[in-house]
């Protein structure tokens, strides 16, 4: 019997904690790939970004959160793009052309507030919810969405472990 597991849950303790579950998933990120990331404000996005760098071998101290610039592009074993969609209210058809290349491009792309995006997101992606738990707790939840999205959930849970 074949298990398809479309979703994984993980607890962190720490900031450190949250870099170093998504440096493992990012480890495994290939170009084309997208990760939607949620949560309230101060749940730790940008955090789980700097992980995902350390695992493209981005340098994580270079991350930024880009909620002014909305968009960062750093090179790595992969180009990470990371986009912040907090102060965007809806999207504008001159900033089109320019997100849906982010979205759809060969570099691997991480979305803060990524709901904004409505339709746009693509069919094969991998969404991240971050809750806080406690002070510096996290609850995390990656779901699959598509066949790629799918796989990189069972590749956290095979690395990760899983609740």
């Amino acid at each position: 019997m074949c298990w398809r597991v479309n979703r994984v849950i993980f607890a962190s303790r720490s900031p450190a904690e949250t870099r170093v579950i998504a440096a493992r998933l990012g480890a495994h990120l290939a170009p084309g790939d997208l990760v939607s990331l949620r949560g309230e404000l101060g749940a730790g996005k940008t955090e789980f970004v700097r992980g995902l760098a350390r695992g493209l071998e981005v340098p994580e101290d270079v991350v930024a959160s880009p909620s002014f610039a909305l968009a960062y592009e750093y090179q790595g074993r992969h180009t990470l793009v990371h986009l912040d969609l907090y102060r965007l209210i809806e999207v504008s058809p001159e900033f089109l052309p320019d997100l849906e290349d982010y979205l759809n491009g060969p570099q691997v792309t991480a979305v803060e507030w990524a709901e904004r995006l409505g339709d746009l997101l693509p069919r094969n992606y991998l969404e991240v919810l971050l809750s806080i738990s406690g002070e510096e707790e996290r609850e995390i939840i990656l779901t699959g969405h598509g066949q790629r999205g799918e796989q990189l959930v069972e590749l956290a849970a095979e690395e990760l472990g899983r609740r």
